[in-house]
């Protein structure tokens, strides 16, 4: 029994051992299978090495080695490959590796899905071409994040215009996604075309004719050679192309011819050779090259590998890792299998398990894969540069930051190298202007010395600071540049064809232009505004004291002169106050008299508005205030008039028939026009306020034609008469200061600004921009302005203080006379109608009659237009006057009859003074003289 059991223990113990033994050991050999194309050497070496390595690190599979089976397949021959891929799997093949042909690696992920073999591929799919079986694998990064690194980068270089160059379907597929994305703003245009190593030369041509100068590149790497070759041929690797090429084996392009020429050539790299595990393998790959002649690196410098080469090593890596793991959990069974059968491979699940569990550093990154697709990479983003390709950022799938750069590569020399720059002009004064030469000098030979002017100036001061040589060319057809029928003219033509580097003259910086070229910021801001001929001076007429004053004021002045003077007379004669004793020797006299008549009222007016005074004086409040009123006014109007007068009779007038636009669009007797081709044409042909558009109809269908070719032309028509130029006001200004016979009419029409053009996507804009504004804050540009504008005018007067004319008063100026002038009439009007209710009132008691009576008989009496000017001072008749007085003569004194004397004196007699006293008391002192107060009038 102890025996038995003993035995049993033993077994037990032995098998233990035997399935300890059987699930960390592999078999002796693993095979494994590569399919390759015929020109994929390099892959197919760079296989090799994987296993060759893998099998000489111990630690790895244990005392299991790999061993390989590789097979060219042609892909033109399908049923040839499915054959050789056949009899690779019945040889016992654990796993497959290619091929990169779309339509053989369909056929063999199918065979391997259906004999549960794994099949790792590492050929680049895009999502329509993705159609993964539960046991393929892929570790080429995923179309969908190699298209958003693509977006990512032109979005970093703000690329407006894109064009797509593809080599087959599949790359088209590719840039569906960047098509997308980049067409989602509507400012950028996307350009896509089809090229091969048959067509490319008219692809580029195309792509040159159209100014298309951002360009991505889809191709391999020996027909990405091939453009770049052709596109130096063309002229088109310069510093204004910008090319992006897609491949991630840009170090494998010999780009040496390239690189001096400036042009701007990016690109993205997956294998980092700086990285100490890369450099690592690379250089045992190295040593492996030399003792085996079998193609690893790149022939350049020997530290680069291609990156197919690098992803199938890393295929390689992960099977092994993933193998090992497999053979410490579960027990590997060699795979038996064929095409033919209808067996599966036991083991093949769960070796796609472990593949898809396992996570590896490889020569391409970090690998980790989800669903048969590789999750996480890293690209380095290159730049061509002087000394070759240079790492100048990063791009991570796993954020979405975009592209991180770490160096902004910026050329220690000029962009062009020593290429000496065209800089292309237009001859318009003060800006560009041929300079005055004696006879028998030969132009031919001044170079630049042939030009001066402001534009010549600022260009040697740029060139100075940015360091440049350049060469002024004038433009054959003298235009600035404008759009018609879909081609633009002038400059703007010369620098979209690149027959300029630079524009230097006065190019209005415009919204359409910039679509075109580029601009650097403005070096002068300026607006349009119409230049004219100045008009004859007018000297002071006869009647020119009339000036001062405006018409309408002087029919005011009329018309107050003779509302006062009526009203004086109405209120004099209302009022009864200015009613007076004419005979103050008689006090007793019933007769009071007004001297406010109808003339003397008019005579009192004019005398105060001469300012020399008149005999007649009011005596009532009310006229007193209605001449108080009057001398104010007449104060203030005369001052007015005085200040104003010497100005009018001095300054000779000029007298403009046109003040601004709206005046000048509102008649036709004068013509008006721009420069053909111009910017100023341009505003009035886009402009959408009513006043410009009639401008534009009334330039456009005029005959003949009021456009002019150059400035020149139009300064000249403004001098001959009857014609209006609307230009630039910098321009005006010049022209002003040097012929005085034109002035500028009216303020700006707009607000712009002139700046320095380059072709579109020019490196120089930046620098020229920043010389520009150098040159501002030092205050050279305004140096350079007073030289060309100030320092060379003729008319070197104020115009401002000659041009400047008193302006005639208005209402506006002197109306609150006028109203202080009828206050103080209607306060007098209120005040005689209270001094007439008084004495009324006073006469009524006196004369014992009613008070409406007495108010009906003055009033009948003071509205007698022709009444007398004297009146009854009292109604009731004296006892004297009843015995015999004589009424013509109320001053007569009674005699004695026997009062006559023989010597013919009168006897005098003692007289009684009147005890009721209605006028002036008059006193008589003791041995004295009645005092008389009377005037001449009076008299």
């Amino acid at each position: 029994m102890t025996c038995q059991c003993f035995r049993k223990l033993i077994s037990f113990h032995l098998a233990g051992l035997l399935f300890l033994h059987c699930v960390f050991c592999l078999p002796r050999e693993i095979k494994i299978g590569g399919l390759f194309g015929h020109e994929e050497s390099t892959t197919e070496n760079a296989f090799k090495y994987a296993v060759y390595r893998i099998n000489h690190e111990k630690n790895l599979l244990g005392g299991a080695t790999l061993n390989y089976d590789t097979r060219r397949l042609s892909a033109e021959d399908a049923f040839t490959s499915s054959m050789d891929i056949c009899d690779q799997i019945t040889m016992g093949i654990s796993t497959l590796f290619g091929p990169r042909s779309q339509h053989l690696a369909a056929f063999t992920d199918t065979m391997c899905s259906h004999l549960h073999i794994p099949h790792i591929e590492y050929r680049e799919t895009t999502l329509a071409q993705t159609l993964l079986s539960g046991f393929s694998i892929n570790i080429h990064p995923k179309s969908d994040q190699l298209a958003r690194a693509y977006i990512d980068l032109i979005d970093s270089y703000k690329m407006k215009s894109v064009l797509l160059i593809y080599e087959h379907q599949g790359g088209l597929l590719k840039m569906q996604n960047i098509l997308h994305e980049v067409t989602k703003d509507m400012t950028r245009q996307v350009f896509i075309r089809q090229g091969d190593s048959s067509n490319i030369r008219e692809v580029l041509k195309e792509a040159k004719s159209k100014s298309w100068t951002n360009i991505i590149v889809d191709m391999n790497i020996s027909n990405t050679a091939i453009l770049l070759r052709t596109a130096l041929q063309e002229g088109m690797i310069d510093p204004y192309h910008h090319y992006i090429l897609t491949t991630l084996d840009i170090e494998g392009i010999n780009l040496y011819d390239y690189k001096y020429n400036y042009v701007n050539l990016t690109g993205f790299r997956l294998v980092d050779p700086n990285d100490e595990y890369t450099r690592d393998i690379i250089k045992e790959m190295y040593y492996y090259e030399r003792d085996t002649e079998l193609k690893l690196l790149y022939d350049k410098d020997y530290n680069t590998i291609p990156y197919e080469s690098a992803l199938v090593f890393d295929a390689v890596l992960l099977f092994a890792k993933a193998l090992r793991d497999l053979s410490r959990d579960k027990v590997y069974i060699s795979a038996n299998v064929s095409c033919d059968g209808e067996e599966v491979w036991r083991s093949g699940k769960d070796l796609y398990d472990y593949l898809q569990k396992s996570e590896i550093r490889g020569l391409t990154g970090d690998i980790r894969i989800l669903k048969g697709r590789r999750q996480t990479f890293s690209l380095d983003v290159m730049q061509l540069t002087e000394e070759g390709l240079r790492k100048v950022g990063s791009w991570n799938s796993n954020t979405k930051t975009g592209i991180n750069f770490t160096h902004r590569y910026i050329k220690e020399n000029f962009p062009f190298g020593n290429k000496t720059l065209v800089v292309t002009t237009v001859l318009d004064k003060p800006y560009v202007m041929i300079r005055d030469l004696e006879p028998g000098v030969d132009r031919s030979k001044l170079g630049n010395d042939l030009y001066e002017g402001f534009c010549v100036d600022l260009l040697r001061e740029m060139a100075a600071i940015v360091g440049f040589e350049y060469k002024i060319v004038p433009v054959d057809d003298g235009l600035y540049g404008m759009l018609e029928d879909g081609k633009w003219n002038g400059i703007v033509r010369e620098l979209i064809d690149r027959k300029a580097d630079i524009a230097v003259a006065a190019l209005t910086i415009s919204y359409l232009r910039e679509q075109y070229i580029d601009f650097t910021k403005p070096f002068l801001n300026l607006g349009i505004s119409i230049l004219f001929k100045t008009p004859e001076r007018k000297k002071p007429g006869l009647f020119s004291f009339l000036n001062p004053l405006a018409v309408e004021i002087w029919v005011y002045v009329i018309a107050a002169y003779m509302l006062v003077s009526f009203c004086i007379f109405v209120l004099a004669r209302f009022s009864p106050y200015e009613w007076y004793n004419p005979h103050p020797c008689n006090p007793d006299t019933d007769t009071v008299q007004n001297t406010f008549d109808l003339s003397n009222s008019f005579w009192f007016s004019v005398g105060t508005l001469m300012q020399q005074g008149s005999d007649i004086n009011p005596r009532a409040i009310s006229t007193r205030i209605v001449g108080a009123t009057w001398w104010f006014f007449t104060l203030i109007i005369i001052s007015s008039y005085t200040a104003n007068l010497a100005a009018f009779l001095t300054v000779e007038r000029m007298i403009s028939p046109i003040e601004s636009a709206e005046q000048l669009a509102a008649q036709s007797s004068i013509a008006y026009g721009t420069l053909e081709g111009g910017s100023t044409m341009t505003f009035f042909k886009d402009s959408k306020i009513d006043t410009y558009r009639r401008m534009w109809h009334y330039m456009k269908t005029k005959e003949p034609t009021v456009f002019v070719k150059n400035a020149r032309d139009g300064v000249e028509k403004v001098l001959a008469g009857n014609y209006a130029y609307l230009m630039e006001s910098t321009s005006i200004e010049y022209e002003v200061q040097q012929n005085c016979d034109l002035m500028q009419v009216g303020g700006l029409l707009d607000s712009k600004g002139f700046g320095v053009a380059t072709p579109m996507g020019s490196p120089l804009r930046d620098k020229l921009s920043l010389a520009i504004l150098h040159l501002q804050e030092d205050g050279k540009v305004q140096e350079l302005y007073n030289k060309w504008w100030k320092g060379t005018g003729k008319c070197m007067s104020d115009r401002k203080a000659t041009e400047s004319k008193a302006n005639a008063l208005d209402v506006n100026n002197v109306g609150g006379i006028f109203v202080v002038l009828l206050g103080g009439l209607a306060i007098a009007v209120l005040v005689a109608f209270l001094e007439f209710i008084w004495k009324s009132r006073k006469n009524a008691q006196e004369d014992r009659q009613s008070l409406c009576s007495e108010m009906i008989q003055e009033l009948r009496f003071a509205v007698r237009c022709h009444g007398s000017s004297k009146k009854s001072k009292s109604k009731r008749a004296c006892a004297k006057c009843k015995k015999g007085h004589s009424a013509s003569c109320p001053l007569t004194v009674g005699m004695p009859k026997d009062s006559s004397s023989s010597n013919g004196i009168l006897p005098l007699r003692e007289l009684r003074k009147s005890p009721v006293s209605r006028g002036r008391d008059f006193a008589f002192g003791e041995g004295s003289y009645m005092h008389v107060e009377y005037s001449d009038t009076e008299t």
